[in-house]
């Protein structure tokens, strides 16, 4: 099963990466690789309730990698995380197969809720350098997140969010309507009224020429 997992990571560098040469050489150098297979040791270890050696070594798979991953994070086979120095991936977060994470992207909680409290990453995902995802939120799959993004709420499946905090600008290739988020209930509201002014003025004039008539 390890082996099978590791052959699953090295080939999602090798699809991901274009500078990637050869299988044997991303299993050398690639520290992403690296990480997620000191991170399945680690799992193995909190799984049997050997919890501080499995925090012990998450702490070594950081102190080499750059890459800190908690040992009860579940995390899919076929996932890369390139150029990943500064990645941080929280207790309770999930992540499936086929998402890549580049360098500095946090998956981690809002403050000190209990339970799950760390993102669910779906399937084919990309998060950008930088990018937060926080909070016990979805991002659906095929999603991407810009980099430098703040995401607080759920993404949809196949949708790009940006910012700070993030905004959904894409969905399926198209754009979401863009007036429904800016869109202010009290100037709804004072359009109503303007409105309802505007026939009770009409309805007051013609009542007015009706009784002129009489």
């Amino acid at each position: 099963m390890f082996f099978k997992r590791l052959r699953l990571d090295i080939a999602a560098a090798k699809k991901n990466d274009p500078s990637a040469r050869n299988k044997f050489e991303v299993w050398l150098t690639y520290s992403g690789v690296h990480a997620l297979s000191w991170h399945r040791f680690a799992n193995r270890l909190y799984k049997m309730h050997l919890k501080l050696l499995a925090r012990i070594t998450s702490q070594m798979c950081r102190f080499f990698t750059g890459i800190e991953i908690h040992p009860a994070a579940k995390i899919a086979a076929g996932v890369f995380i390139d150029h990943g120095h500064g990645v941080v991936i929280g207790e309770t977060a999930e992540i499936g197969t086929g998402t890549v994470l580049y360098q500095g992207v946090t998956l981690g909680g809002t403050g000190k809720d209990t339970g799950k409290r760390h993102p669910t990453i779906g399937e084919n995902c990309i998060i950008s350098a930088g990018a937060k995802v926080l909070g016990a939120i979805t991002v659906g799959d095929g999603a991407k997140i810009g980099a430098g993004a703040v995401v607080l709420k759920d993404v949809p499946a196949n949708a790009t969010a940006v910012g700070v905090p993030a905004r959904i600008v894409r969905i399926d290739g198209r754009r979401p309507d863009a007036n429904a988020e800016r869109r202010d209930p009290y100037l709804v509201e004072i359009c109503a009224l303007r409105e309802r002014a505007f026939a009770l003025e009409e309805r007051i004039k013609r009542l007015e020429e009706e009784d002129e008539n009489l």
